[in-house]
């Protein structure tokens, strides 16, 4: 499984942590890095998920605790994370919108 990757830039008063690539517990370091500091940095924190490939229980933990923490959205979810924030009810918690603009301006 590939690694992801993380780039952060600010849009419309939030700060986005763009990621890319497969999250589990071995790859999920540098996104829960970037969130963290994010989360401690900014008022409002945006996930572009866009990128995202692939992700298990260590990246749906990653979301919860994040949200817990911050005015947290996810953006652009790719369908693989859709369907794990639906089967795992998460999608009810979180803040989901269809693209980064939307996200941020909520």
């Amino acid at each position: 499984m590939s690694e992801g990757m993380v780039v952060q830039y600010e849009r419309c008063g939030a700060w986005v942590v763009c990621a890319r690539g497969a999250y589990d517990m071995n790859t999920i370091t540098p996104l829960a890095d970037a969130l963290d500091t994010a989360v401690k940095q900014h008022p409002k924190v945006v996930l572009d998920a866009s990128g995202i490939t692939f992700g298990d229980s260590t990246l749906l933990n990653l979301l919860i605790l994040t949200h817990q923490n911050a005015d947290f959205r996810v953006a652009a979810p790719a369908q693989q994370l859709i369907r794990l924030l639906e089967l795992t009810g998460v999608d009810a918690v979180l803040t989901v919108r269809a693209t980064v603009e939307e996200a941020a301006a909520c």
